[in-house]
């Protein structure tokens, strides 16, 4: 097995090199790394119905998307990204506890005792501190989680957060579980890079393993990756299952009454109602809406306004 310890913390470079290393390397893989603020959906999501979109934007919390199913995630420079790739010779061979099993024996070492949840969950007393998902390609399958070590934990809520009701859809929807992190339940404190360090050492110390760098060749192929896929609106917004969206928005004693079915992110039917505005006014702009995207800006430029509160009602 190969091990490597990526540097860069761009989550979208991160993400697209899981994919790469898993289509065109032969190697078992196991990888870490980290990215600052980013809430990371499962490749079956709706991106709008799993984020708080108001506070992402507002805190400049990236939106990324993975190739893997599952539910939402949160990353930050206090947590922990692990992957481990994997040859099979079938699909029987694909367990969770295959891949979680070495990081409860890490933590172990470190006179911490985590356990599964039966929800592709770790947890130490009950309380979350790792989600992890799976994607399988050919004869390779990729396993990959969060370990929170010291994330901000209310950012964490805030930018998952959501009002239940606004969606429907047959997107996967997250489950949402009480979290800590992983340095609240050490004996010794130990920074992060201490901690990274060490899940990389106990990996290093196995038989066969060996420490591997991305080469040039490799960061161009991952970087074209990036432009082509991970950074795209289509991926990130655009690739969530066809949707409804419905919502109320009420000032000064007006109210607006919101429709929308939205398919690849943009918006198929928009039907405004209520009293917000003039009948024919109401008319011309649920006509405008058909064809744009779902999207903060786009909404803004049809309504013509910059009073966030009333963009805002529109997700």
């Amino acid at each position: 097995m190969i091990c490597i310890h990526l540097k860069n913390t761009d989550p979208f470079f991160c993400l697209a090199a899981e994919e790469y290393l898993l289509k065109n390397f032969d190697d078992d893989i196991f990888m870490l790394w980290q990215s600052e603020d980013t809430v990371v959906l499962g490749k079956h999501q709706n991106a709008m119905a799993e984020i708080n979109y108001p506070f992402v934007r507002a805190n400049n919390v990236t939106v990324a998307r993975r190739i893997s199913g599952g539910g939402t995630v949160f990353h930050d420079a206090g947590n922990v990204n692990f992957a481990f790739i994997k040859n099979v010779k079938s699909p029987a061979e694909i367990s969770f506890k295959q891949f979680t099993e070495p990081v409860v024996e890490a933590l172990a070492l470190l006179g911490i005792e985590a356990t599964t949840s039966g929800r592709n969950d770790l947890l130490i007393e009950g309380l979350k501190i790792s989600g992890n998902a799976e994607h399988v390609f050919k004869n390779r399958v990729l396993h990959h989680g969060t370990l929170l070590f010291d994330s901000d934990l209310e950012n964490l809520g805030q930018s998952i957060k959501v009002v239940a009701g606004k969606y429907e859809s047959k997107a996967v929807q997250s489950n949402r579980s009480k979290v800590a992190n992983i340095s609240s339940f050490l004996k010794d404190s130990m920074s992060i890079q201490e901690f990274i360090g060490f899940l990389l050492d106990v990996q290093l110390k196995k038989e066969g393993n060996t420490f591997y760098a991305l080469n040039e060749k490799d960061e161009e192929v991952v970087r074209g990756l990036v432009d082509q896929k991970f950074t795209t609106w289509d991926w990130r917004y655009g690739y969530s299952p066809r949707y409804f969206f419905s919502n109320r928005f009420e000032e000064d004693g007006k109210e607006l009454q919101i429709r929308l079915e939205v398919k690849k992110g943009i918006i198929e039917v928009a039907e405004l109602g209520g009293t917000f505005f003039p009948a024919e006014e109401a008319a011309r702009l649920s006509e405008k809406l058909v064809g744009v995207r779902h999207f903060y800006e786009d909404i803004a430029s049809v309504l013509s306004t910059q009073d966030e509160q009333l963009i805002y009602a529109f997700f």
